[in-house]
C-alpha cells in the first residue's frame, strides 16, 4: 500500500443517475474511507437517487442484482458500508427539488446541504466526478 494511503480528504459529486456510476462513487468512498480518509459524498440531480431509502429510481437498476449475485457488494450494502464508515451523504437541496424526490425519502445517515458544502467539503480535497 502506498505510504500516504490514508492521506488527505476525498470529495466525491454524483451528478449522474446512473447505477453503474452510483456504484462506482460508493465503492471508492467506502475504499477511502476504509483508508482513514475522510469522504463526502454530494449527489445532485439524477445522483440524489442513489441516497434515497429505495435508490430503485436508478437508470438500469436490475444492473444491481446482477452485481449481487456475481458476489459485488450492491449499491445499498455499499452505502450502508460507507455510512458506517463516517462518510458525509449530501444530497443537494436543489437536485432534490430538481429531480422532484422528497428528502424525507432519504436513507438514513444522508443530509441535504447546498452546493457551498460540496465546495468547502472539496477545498483542497481530491475530487472526483461521476
Amino acid at each position: 500500500m502506498p505510504e500516504n494511503a490514508g492521506s488527505g480528504r476525498l470529495a466525491i459529486l454524483l451528478a449522474s443517475g446512473a447505477h453503474d456510476r452510483a456504484h462506482a462513487a460508493f465503492t471508492l468512498a467506502a475504499s477511502g474511507a476504509a483508508l482513514g480518509r475522510a469522504v463526502t459524498v454530494f449527489a445532485m440531480n439524477g445522483g440524489c437517487r442513489a441516497l434515497l431509502t429505495d435508490p430503485s429510481g436508478l437508470e438500469d437498476w436490475p444492473r444491481d442484482a446482477t452485481v449481487s449475485a456475481r458476489g459485488v457488494a450492491g449499491l445499498e450494502t455499499l452505502r450502508d458500508a460507507c455510512r458506517e464508515l463516517g462518510v458525509a451523504l449530501l444530497a443537494c437541496d436543489a437536485g432534490l427539488r430538481a429531480e422532484g424526490l422528497a428528502a424525507t425519502a432519504l436513507a438514513p445517515g444522508a443530509e441535504v446541504a447546498g452546493a457551498t458544502a460540496f465546495l468547502s467539503a472539496a477545498a483542497g480535497a481530491t475530487v472526483i466526478s461521476f
